[in-house]
């Protein structure tokens, strides 16, 4: 029985935030497809060591790990270029890491404000900058972005989150434009509910203190939002991070695509 060659063979991946939950999911996934990998993100460093050489054992991939905080733009450089040094080039960008405060805006605190905006925006921001000289120069080069829901919709008590969101999605568009005469695709998606294990904790202390059944809490959850009351799953983000880094995805850029149970259809 042969087997087709892997749609990522030979190229290289630089994931942010992938030590755990959706970041992680999609470099294992790219791993899969033949890419190597440059892991970043916090953690337990025999923990992230682990990850790093379980990824490279199974998959057989180049597999580097980088702690670069994603709210320091010299460190964000530092990371693409020792991507590029160690890994042998830079052929997709992932941006991923991401975190969340939730405030109303008369009381957010400006630090969490400045925090989420940096991480989530400024961010990718240098991160594309600092990779277009390699992405140019393989004349092949995918960016993904993991945006939200949230970047076409809002919710209360979200302002920093939902801007950075939004102005992720604009980022996306013009790199697209930009980067379109290099060969280069630049894409957004935009995740609804995923199951992860912070997602689960909170439905299960939820639960707890309402005194009802967990299946029962995860359902009104969703359903608040999702017409579609079920989660989308890390790997299925995965999924589509591979499909816009193949081949099937050239003509593919400048566009935000939804995986959200139809929240956004709304």
């Amino acid at each position: 029985m042969s087997h087709a060659e892997p749609t990522l063979s030979g190229r290289t991946a630089l994931v942010t935030g992938s030590t755990s939950g959706i970041g992680l999911a999609i470099a294992r996934a790219l791993a899969a497809e033949g890419a190597h990998i440059m892991l970043n993100g916090f953690g337990d460093p025999a923990e992230i060591e682990h990850i790093r050489a379980s990824l490279a054992q199974t998959q057989g991939a180049r597999v580097g790990h980088s702690g670069a905080d994603m709210s320091k733009p010299l460190e964000i450089r530092a990371m693409v270029e020792r991507t590029e040094d160690e890994l042998g080039g830079l052929d997709i960008l992932v941006n991923n890491a991401g975190i969340q405060h939730v405030a109303p805006i008369a009381t957010f605190p400006p630090e969490q404000w400045e925090r989420v905006i940096a991480i989530n925006l400024s961010g990718p921001f240098y991160a594309i900058q600092a990779a277009i000289p390699a992405l140019r120069r393989a004349t092949y080069g995918r960016i993904v972005n993991i945006a939200s829901a949230h970047g076409l919709v809002a919710s209360a008590d979200k302002s920093a989150y939902v801007a950075a969101k939004h102005g992720l999605l604009g980022l996306t568009k013009t790199a697209a434009i930009e980067l379109a005469a290099d060969g280069v695709t630049v894409n957004a998606i935009c995740p609804g509910w995923v199951l992860t294990p912070l997602v689960q904790r909170q439905l299960d202390a939820r639960a707890e203190r309402e005194g009802r059944p967990v299946a029962e809490v995860t359902h009104a959850f969703l359903a608040e939002k999702q017409p579609l009351a079920a989660f989308s799953t890390a790997e299925s983000i995965a999924a589509m991070v591979v499909f816009l880094c193949g081949p099937a995805a050239a003509t593919i850029t400048g566009a935000a695509l939804s995986v959200d149970g139809g929240w956004t259809a709304r």
